[in-house]
């Protein structure tokens, strides 16, 4: 399948290739195997990264490659490209890039903005059918079901630059949101956070979603678990409010306790 051209890509600066490639270098001479360990592998070399919202957005949908800049989404899709680069066994940023637009974009392939996977869960469905991604939400332990209209984009235009004055836009956009109609959704409520069985089925490198009450909005923030010498998880994401990529010193059961006031529960994606 063919990919974005280079006439179809963004890059931050002139040095994102050669980054790419030399995180890539340390990944292989990691000799990390599995996909959690590779996840957080190059989590820990993106500590610091600076916080940076809508990098994505331009006159014109590209495939945007930026590692020196990144918001929760764009810093769980950065990982997952450049461990399943490094699981392929492939160590170009060539690579990289087509597995960043397999993750991004529905079905794989960036055509307009509508064909960027807005939501999560379109995103997770989307990569789960593909075989980038499985949600395992519904197989931790406590887990249940919500039902849930999401459509906070098309509610909401005026909030996104190109959605305020493209009403043929925001009719592609609606169009995928009426997949979401009624959507079900596997969660873990916040309060399970502190359980041992859950917290032994978390795994390492998972990533993790803040599952938000919102309306018409699924999950507001994305991170990975990664596990403290008791067994606790705790949340590696970019912060907003800490300003870059970062490790929270809370586990995650007491961080949702605090700040994260309309967050209910957690869903839960890992590599396979």
């Amino acid at each position: 399948m063919q990919g974005a051209t280079m006439q179809q890509m963004r890059f931050h600066c002139d040095r994102d290739t050669l980054r790419i490639n030399e995180l890539l270098a340390k990944g292989y001479e990691s000799k990390m195997k599995s996909a959690g360990e590779l996840v957080c592998f190059y989590a820990n070399e993106l500590l610091g990264t600076p916080y940076v919202a809508h990098t994505l957005e331009g006159d014109s949908e590209m495939l945007t490659i930026n590692i020196d800049e990144l918001d929760c989404t764009t810093f769980v899709e950065t990982l997952y490209a450049l461990a399943r680069t490094t699981l392929d066994r492939r160590y170009s940023w060539r690579d990289y890039a087509a597995n960043l637009e397999s993750v991004r974009y529905r079905a794989g392939v960036m055509t307009d903005y509508s064909s960027r996977l807005h939501y999560i869960s379109e995103w997770i469905i989307d990569n789960n059918a593909r075989g980038n991604l499985v949600e395992v939400t519904g197989d931790l332990p406590h887990s249940q079901h919500q039902i849930k209209t999401i459509n906070f984009m098309s509610q909401h235009k005026d909030s996104y630059q190109s959605l305020k004055s493209d009403n043929a836009m925001v009719d592609k956009i609606k169009m995928a949101e009426n997949k979401l109609r009624k959507h079900r959704m596997p969660v873990l409520a916040k309060s399970w956070l502190g359980n041992k069985e859950v917290q032994a089925a978390l795994q390492n490198g998972d990533f993790v979603g803040l599952v938000t009450k919102i309306e018409g909005l699924d999950i507001s923030h994305l991170g990975i678990i990664v596990k403290d010498d008791k067994g606790e998880p705790h949340l590696l994401d970019a912060s907003m409010s800490g300003g870059k990529v970062m490790l929270e010193d809370k586990p995650l059961k007491q961080y949702l306790s605090g700040s994260r006031s309309t967050t209910t529960a957690i869903r839960v994606f890992r590599m396979p």
